[in-house]
């Protein structure tokens, strides 16, 4: 399979359940097409791009729109603007929401892309492959927790890298608008500040801040092995994308050199992936358009930050071989002042860090085969004496990945089983009784990609997006939420021939369910041959 490849603040339940606030369980609603309406195989052009993912809830109060890009992507050159604070909706919002519409045609792969707002990234997402008749398609995201940001005239720059020739025919198009709804959102929600690195990676804090956040935009990118990252093997292995160690991958941030936060990786799929662009045409890989940021509550070190100096912040990767590119890391740092204090003091009292377990174990044969079964634990403190008292806040971190690679001679066969889970705690302890969020992620991939002798290639692939959250006070549940996103697919076409000789035939579906304390929220959406065949919702 890798030969032809390479052709928010902590979402506690409260927070999670709050996405489903205004948004009204709906009755069942089914649209199937009739067999004569499914072509035989995939024709020049099928359903725009859509994903089964809930809209985002919108206040019924006065909006104003800005507009941040309206352009096109030909090359490599970033779009340069200027961002204007809305008027006629005051300078503080209850929402606001990004909208992303993008248009494009012909012929053209994949392509990663972001949009910046005062160096503050904003949004990461990629493109859907298009039909030779065109497409389009649209991204909306919650960016309400940078509104901080939107208060000041701001440059704009955003990049949907892309390459235009006589073979790659698809020019990207844009637009990019915030949407404002007045009115205020808890405190608790919305941070005072929203920071970046210096160039040095470096990063000075306010002296008052009480609570410190950093979100990382990590993406495995640009075509390499580490887009693929899951499928490494070790070093001794006969196969394209070796690592020293495997597959296992880790995020890791440290403050000074010192491991402040690690977590899991998600296993991105872009609308190339698995060889087999048509898995992708109609319904893209979990978060594909929407790459959610890895968070770490920082917290623990604010009593080390708030000495007015700038600190070293540091994203790294586990396991990437020594020299090799492929992981962008972007950090947005978001930050919570004590409105009464000036400086706010305090300490790191506990930073334990267990060894990293990776064993990958391959078995020669003939199906080649490689075991993974990793994994990494971290748990930090610290307090700061506020002006409402001494807040101590506990991170806890449990990662784990195991996976099954087999492969054939050629790589004719290639198939992976592999599940990670990124298990974390944040206890905070003052002013009132202790709070707990507890959230229990896992990830899932399971597929393989087979050739036949009649040069046949067909994918089957599902991919899992879950998530379990529990918010506790003084050990009483008081919200919770269960998110689970599963796509699959099942695709085949003739490799080596024109375009409108590959006979390309493929199903796919999608089911997001997302319920909990604050309400339910689940659609299901199937296609065949690029015809969306059912798209259903309802509790």
């Amino acid at each position: 399979m890798r030969s032809r490849i390479v052709m928010s603040m902590l979402a506690g339940a409260t927070l999670l359940a709050s996405a489903l606030l205004g948004v009204s369980p709906a009755q069942a609603v089914v649209v199937k097409a009739q067999p004569a309406d499914v072509p035989a195989e995939f024709g020049t052009d099928w359903h725009d791009p859509l994903t089964a993912a809930p809209p985002i809830a919108k206040p019924a109060t006065k909006s104003c729109q800005v507009t941040l890009a309206d352009t096109e992507f030909r090359d490599f050159t970033p779009y340069q603007g200027t961002y204007t604070p809305p008027k006629g909706c005051g300078d503080h919002w209850s929402k606001v929401v990004l909208r992303l519409d993008g248009t494009v045609k012909g012929r053209q792969y994949d392509r990663l892309g972001y949009l910046h707002v005062g160096g503050v990234e904003i949004l990461r997402t990629s493109t859907p492959e298009p039909s030779p008749d065109g497409i389009a398609w649209s991204v909306e995201k919650d960016v309400t927790r940078y509104s901080a940001t939107f208060r000041d005239t701001q440059n704009v720059e955003m990049l949907i890298g892309n390459v235009v020739d006589d073979t790659y025919t698809g020019v990207i198009g844009v637009k990019a608008t915030l949407t404002f709804y007045e009115g205020r959102t808890a405190a608790a929600q919305t941070p005072d500040r929203v920071l970046t690195l210096g160039t040095d990676s470096t990063l000075t804090t306010p002296r008052n801040s009480e609570r410190i956040v950093a979100e990382v935009y990590a993406t495995g990118s640009g075509g390499g092995c580490e887009e693929f990252w899951y499928l490494a093997v070790p070093d001794s292995a006969p196969y394209s994308c070796q690592a020293d160690k495997g597959p296992y991958r880790e995020v890791q941030i440290k403050v000074d050199g010192q491991l402040a936060g690690i977590a899991a990786p998600f296993p991105n799929v872009w609308t190339g992936g698995w060889s087999d662009p048509f898995l992708w045409y109609v319904i893209p890989g979990p978060r594909a358009f929407d790459v959610k940021p890895i968070e770490y509550d920082l917290t623990p070190f604010a009593g080390l930050l708030n000495d007015g100096r700038p600190h070293h912040v540091d994203v790294s990767v586990v396991g990437v071989p020594e020299g090799q590119s492929g992981w962008s890391a972007p950090v947005n740092v978001l930050v919570w002042q004590d409105a009464h204090r000036a400086h706010v003091t305090g300490k790191l009292t506990l930073d334990r860090a267990g060894e990293v377990s990776n064993s990958s174990t391959y078995t020669p044969g003939s199906e080649e085969r490689v075991d993974t079964d990793a994994g990494h634990r971290l748990t930090v403190a610290g307090y700061v004496d506020t002006s409402h008292g001494r807040v101590t806040t506990t991170v806890d971190r449990k990662l784990t990945n195991t996976s099954v690679h087999r492969w054939t001679d050629g790589e004719n066969m290639d198939g992976l089983d592999a599940t990670w889970t990124d298990d974390e705690s944040v206890t905070v302890d003052g002013r009132g009784p202790a709070r707990t969020t507890a959230t229990h992620r896992t990830y899932t991939m399971n597929g393989a990609t087979t050739i036949g002798t009649d040069d046949r290639l067909r994918t089957v692939l599902t991919l899992g997006d879950r998530a379990a959250v529990v918010d506790t006070r003084d050990g009483r549940r008081t919200g919770w939420s269960r998110l689970d996103d599963t796509y699959s697919g099942d695709a085949t076409y003739t490799l080596g021939v024109p375009r409108d000789q590959r006979h390309a035939v493929g199903t796919s579906s999608e089911r997001y369910r997302l319920y909990g304390s604050g309400g339910c929220y689940d659609r299901s959406l199937a296609t065949a041959q690029g015809v969306l065949t059912e798209d259903r919702s309802g509790c």
